[in-house]
């Protein structure tokens, strides 16, 4: 029930705003979505954060749960009675996991840095990007989905990213299309699916918002 589910997110999130929210989508669930700009450290985002004090928080009945990819194994688990969302191999999650991770760990910094900075930082973070889509595009190969036929972990935490696409190709001066066409046609996939589409930002709207983060921290 919506009553026993919020989230705390910001709208050009990568994480919660697009991973989270297409989770709690496959497998059906209603929750109340709160708005939190997480420059704005809310007195909410501090009681249900207090570590980090960052977003996406997934909130269950009054307990916080934190970290975009522990949220999707927490609501996998959880409404373990509808779609799922890691293989039941153990060989075959664990491999979901670590590509999970992989993406977690390696994509954000370069990711912004392509769009953020300026010079040779921004060089080498693209050089750095092109790499790990490159590494993602060799282990999709020519599955479906990530983990084969079925649509789930990876998929979910990549296509995070998705919404920001747009803006690391006009700022990086690339095309993820003429690179890496195989990883052009799995996003072509995954985009049919309603649970995508209805959970990531416009792409038009996160260009002009780097474009003002960009001004504000002066990397132009």
């Amino acid at each position: 029930m919506a009553d026993e589910v919020s989230l705390l997110d910001y709208w050009p999130s990568m994480f919660g705003m697009s991973t989270t929210k297409m989770a709690l989508a496959e497998k059906g669930v209603a929750y109340e979505y709160k708005e939190t700009d997480p420059r704005a450290k809310t007195s909410l985002l501090v009681e249900t954060n207090p570590i980090h004090k960052k977003i996406p928080v997934l909130i269950h009945k009054g307990k916080p749960i934190c970290e975009s990819l522990i949220q999707l194994e927490y609501i996998d688990e959880v409404w373990s009675d509808t779609y799922p969302l890691l293989p039941s191999d153990p060989h075959q999650k664990a491999q979901a996991r670590f590509w999970g991770d992989f993406i977690d760990k390696k994509f954000y910094d370069p990711a912004w840095k392509v769009w953020g900075a300026t010079g040779e930082e921004q060089v080498t973070a693209k050089k750095e990007l092109l790499e790990h889509f490159k590494t993602l595009e060799t282990e999709l190969g020519d599955k479906t989905y990530y983990g084969g036929d079925v649509f789930g972990f990876v998929d979910i935490a990549l296509m995070g990213y998705y919404s920001w696409f747009k803006a690391i190709e006009k700022f990086g001066e690339f095309s993820i299309e003429a690179e890496f066409p195989k990883l052009t046609r799995w996003t072509m996939r995954c985009l049919e699916r309603e649970s995508v589409v209805n959970s990531i930002a416009d792409s038009d709207k996160i260009i002009e918002y780097a474009y003002v983060l960009k001004r504000k921290y002066g990397a132009e």
